[in-house]
């Protein structure tokens, strides 16, 4: 299983929300209202001072547990809907999702997904 977390553009959402929804056994989402910053100000970081304010940007996180044979498929969803082309577009993490419990089932697993 694999959990996949998505940091992404608030005004992307609906765009993304309605690829997820087309895929085949999607299986849900998390959503939490985010703020941060992205890279910093060091060499090789895309800081650019005309765009810098010191505070923190409206972003949206995403959180997904899927089986390991669909998360290429939520992942590249993601990924070219919440795409815009300018700086601050998001990242996408996946892990390794190790146990799985249902709390209202009981079911484990793949089961629980």
């Amino acid at each position: 299983m694999k959990q996949i977390t998505a940091i992404i553009q608030p005004h992307m959402l609906g765009k993304v929300e309605h690829a997820l929804h087309a895929l085949p056994h999607f299986p849900g989402y998390t959503l939490l209202r985010a703020k941060g910053h992205g890279r910093g100000r060091a060499d090789g970081h895309a800081y650019h001072p005309t765009e810098w304010d010191m505070d923190a940007h409206n972003k949206v996180a995403l959180f997904i547990l899927c089986s390991d044979e669909f998360a290429s498929l939520i992942v590249e969803a993601i990924r070219q809907n919440a795409h815009t082309g300018l700086p601050g577009d998001g990242v996408i993490a996946v892990c390794e999702a190790t146990e799985l419990l249902r709390i209202g089932s009981g079911e484990r697993g793949n089961d629980a997904v």
